[in-house]
């Protein structure tokens, strides 16, 4: 999600790291084996006054598969599960609505299944993960590719 948040007017700063589970600070090892109970994720700080929540909920759910439960693309597991994390009752309002809304839009034929949870605890991800579509270009970009990620987001939205 870095890549797709990093360049939007009004993102201060994005970390990407886990949450949502009971393990305390867990490593990526730890994470990927479905244990700590995380979700890979991503936390934002962002100018209210540039960009909406609505915004970044939205751009979120437009690049992710929100009717896939527990896998994204190549990644299966309860790690990769979908989830927006609230930190308040506001926020909670504005993801239910923008997933009915999603819903509502028939652009797909399955449930959506991403989930609206409190935040809790978020532990950042190691430094080599921070940015990685920047540090390792090519593996990211030929990622993106072999997941099935870009085909499936260029079929489902074209150029919207």
């Amino acid at each position: 999600m870095q890549p797709f948040l990093d360049h939007l007017k009004g993102v201060k700063e994005t970390v990407v790291g886990y949450t949502g589970g009971q393990t305390k600070n867990p490593t990526y090892e730890e994470v990927s084996s479905g244990t700590t109970g995380h979700a890979e994720g991503i936390q934002v700080t962002y100018d209210p006054n540039a960009v909406s929540y609505e915004k970044l909920v939205d751009i979120f759910l437009r690049n992710i598969d929100p009717t896939a439960v527990n896998r994204q693309f190549f990644d299966k597991g309860t790690q990769y599960r979908t989830v927006i994390f609230f930190h308040d009752e506001e926020q909670k309002k504005v993801a239910e609505e923008s997933i009915k809304k999603l819903a509502d839009s028939g652009k797909f034929d399955k449930p959506i299944v991403t989930a609206i949870v409190p935040a809790s605890a978020f532990y950042p991800a190691e430094d080599h993960h921070q940015k990685y579509y920047l540090k390792n270009k090519l593996h990211y970009n030929m990622y993106k590719k072999a997941s099935g990620r870009e085909n499936f987001l260029k079929k489902l939205w074209g150029k919207e």
